[in-house]
């Protein structure tokens, strides 16, 4: 008997018209559903309902049962969304009801809970694997000036690794991130951002330049930096470095999806996240820089987490999409 009746099921489901209406519930869903459906009177109409549209009427008389009876039945069964009621032209105008579902599934097994599939990754200013700066150009730690002001050597001494805060007139830092992303993942998002500005001798709020990133090897797109930011002190700027100099930047979140590149927002670029070939090396490089061509080449300042006013690093992120059952 139960061998029959399984292979009934499964000959139903998969011979199922496409014209059964099917609602579909999840175990909270239901819980109105089988409120409305615990009563005799309820599932005779639903099956009597089946013939076609009824009346409040028609269905008293099918069912001898009193017509109050019937009408609070019916509205039972609107309330919850099981039949639908039309007003239609007749002898004055009268309620017809239908019913809406051929079929009633209710699905037991709770949802699996959602994965967080991303990746955070906080890098040093200081740990860039390249670099090409000119002067003005120069890095300093969290309690003093690191080498020589001004000399591009400066930028491959060891303790560079130390800098809280980089500037130069035109050039970059090229970073390389550990690529975290599962084997057989789909990269769907990736955002970077850092606290950069402008730089300028000293500070100079109106001082615009044109500061691009690099993801791969791809280049996402530009922005404008309005000045270099100084005059007052940066929140986690130290004490010892002169309010005159520069003090802070802006925080910036370049994002790179499958509809383009955007920074703040703003859409800057068609460049795309597959375009950036993420799952072909082990590592993601990220470039910011100032091209020596830009049309405003008003250089960079980066800082770290102990100067300016964002207490962060560098900071990539990545959104995957799991296609091969890695988690």
């Amino acid at each position: 008997m139960f061998v029959c009746y399984n292979y009934y099921y499964k000959y139903c489901c998969n011979k199922e018209a496409d014209n059964v209406r099917t609602l579909q519930l999840t175990l909270e869903e239901a819980i109105e559903i089988c409120k409305a459906l615990a009563n005799e009177h309820r599932m005779q109409m639903l099956n009597v309902l089946n013939q076609g549209p009824l009346n409040v009427n028609e269905l008293s008389e099918l069912l001898q049962i009193p017509f109050s009876t019937a009408a609070v039945n019916v509205k039972k069964l609107e309330d919850a969304g099981i039949i639908s009621t039309e007003i239609v032209p007749g002898r004055g105008s009268q309620k017809v009801n239908s019913k809406k579902y051929d079929r009633i599934v209710i699905n037991l097994k709770l949802p699996e809970p959602q994965l967080e599939n991303n990746v955070i990754l906080d890098m040093p200013i200081g740990e860039y694997t390249d670099c090409e700066a000119e002067p003005t150009c120069g890095l300093v730690g969290e309690h003093s000036i690191l080498s020589i002001i001004d000399d591009p050597r400066s930028f491959y001494e060891p303790g560079r690794k130390d800098a809280q805060l980089i500037w130069f007139r035109s050039g970059y830092l090229e970073y390389r991130f550990p690529n975290r992303v599962p084997y057989g993942a789909r990269t769907e998002k990736i955002e970077l951002s850092a606290e950069v500005c402008s730089e300028a001798p000293y500070h100079k709020l109106d001082w615009p330049s044109d500061i691009t990133l690099w993801m791969n090897g791809v280049e996402v797109g530009t922005w404008t930096s309005p000045g270099d930011l100084g005059g007052k002190r940066g929140f986690l700027t130290p004490d010892w470095w002169a309010t005159h100099n520069t003090q802070y930047g802006l925080l910036k979140r370049w994002q790179i999806n499958d509809k383009g590149s955007f920074i703040d927002g703003t859409r800057i670029s068609d460049v795309t996240v597959d375009k950036l070939n993420i799952s072909e090396k082990p590592f993601i490089s990220v470039r910011l820089g100032v091209k020596k061509d830009a049309l405003n080449t008003g250089g960079m300042n980066m800082f770290g987490k102990r100067f300016g006013n964002y207490e962060q690093d560098l900071i990539l992120k990545i959104n995957y999409a799991n296609t091969s059952g890695i988690k």
